[in-house]
């Protein structure tokens, strides 16, 4: 198979779609291998790193997507990638098609093969090619949240570990999933007293079990949320449901509850966001206040720290871009039952329900 590493032209985004290393096992199993000139170098892979594992570079986007069966990248496509693809290619990436409508549109249009990595599924119910993203994101919040409490930017002026003879910063994290016990596991670090709410008792027995004993687990309904906002700095949104638009947690009046200079990381901006005032921005601007309260809302977190996530996520994408060119997407589709849920759109016809009823479709809109 011919496989394309197009450059992300996503704002702030500095992740590429394969390592060298990846590029290495691919070119191993007899496969053609275009990377588009310094796709790579925003996260310290460059044109000759590729070139020594095997790949051929090409100048432009253009070629890239021209040449290539299957096109293997991170975030996804813009709208200036739209009309580049091209019929029946194959298209593995982050899609989150549940918070965009018109990229799905975009997308039936194309008639392209759409796997989503965040949707591939495992035997357990885990997402194992979102799992790492979701690892940095969850960790990276608290970084960021820690920044923005501070009094420069407008938050509240808290240092989350407090210091001896004042009482450390307290963080609310709603959801105790991939993202939700990262980002408790760094607060607690940190010395921040941590409240973790989930409605899955379970994931709360989990969080219990393994965080040390200034991190607290409480069920998710309205009134604890509504009680908690009140008294808590950071608050960190860390819902999911499986391809699926989140669920507003936060509503636009529960803002004037938070004391002036709360700072939220709503991470589950990608599908939607689980807070009513989230919109997506960028590392460029990445912050904007409502009612005194800042929200931090960057819809590519970990392509501030593109080296790591390119490494992790390449670790657990590339036995699936294997499969995929080594077999073709039909066969490896038919074989692996994980993959085989990443299938969101094929060659025009939506197959991912809940993607229709995110848009409240009753069939396919083409």
């Amino acid at each position: 198979m011919i496989v394309g590493i197009p450059k992300e032209i996503k704002n702030n985004e500095s992740r590429v779609g394969m390592t060298p290393a990846g590029v290495f096992e691919l070119v191993k199993n007899n496969h053609k291998v275009y990377v588009q000139s310094d796709a790579g170098e925003g996260s310290g892979f460059f044109n000759q790193d590729y070139q020594q594992a095997g790949a051929i570079i090409l100048d432009t986007i253009g070629q890239v997507y021209a040449m290539s069966e299957m096109i293997v990248k991170v975030k996804e496509p813009i709208a200036e990638e739209y009309d580049l693809i091209q019929q029946g290619q194959i298209l593995f990436t982050y899609f989150h098609f549940a918070s965009s409508e018109a990229l799905t549109k975009a997308m039936i249009k194309q008639k392209a093969i759409c796997i989503a990595y965040e949707t591939v599924e495992d035997e357990e119910g885990t997402l194992p090619l979102l799992t790492p993203m979701s690892e940095v994101a969850g960790r990276m919040a608290i970084q960021q949240g820690a920044k923005y409490l501070e009094k420069p930017v407008k938050g509240r002026g808290v240092l989350l570990g407090g210091v001896p003879g004042v009482a450390p910063g307290k963080v609310l994290v709603l959801g105790a999933g991939v993202v939700g016990i990262q980002a408790a596991k760094m607060a607690a670090g940190l010395g921040a007293h941590v409240t973790i709410l989930d409605v899955n008792m379970k994931r709360l027995r989990y969080a219990n079990d393994v965080m040390p004993p200034h991190v607290v687990t409480e069920f998710s309904n309205e009134f604890n949320i509504r009680r908690l906002i009140k008294t808590h700095d950071l608050i960190i949104g860390g819902v999911l449901l499986k391809g699926a638009k989140a669920p507003n947690l936060i509503t636009r009046d529960m803002l004037k509850e938070m004391r002036p200079g709360t700072v939220i990381v709503d991470v589950a901006v990608d599908q939607g966001g689980c807070v009513e005032t989230t919109k997506p921005t960028t590392h460029e601007d990445p912050i904007y206040i409502i009612d005194d309260v800042v929200h931090y809302s960057v819809a590519n977190m970990p392509g501030a720290v593109p080296y790591t996530s390119t490494m992790a996520l390449t670790n657990v994408t590339l036995p699936y871009a294997l499969k995929l060119a080594n077999l073709g997407w039909e066969a490896a589709c038919d074989k692996d039952a994980a993959l085989k849920k990443g299938l969101n759109i094929v060659e025009g016809n939506v197959v991912y329900q809940e993607i229709i009823e995110a848009f409240g479709w009753e069939e396919i809109v083409a």
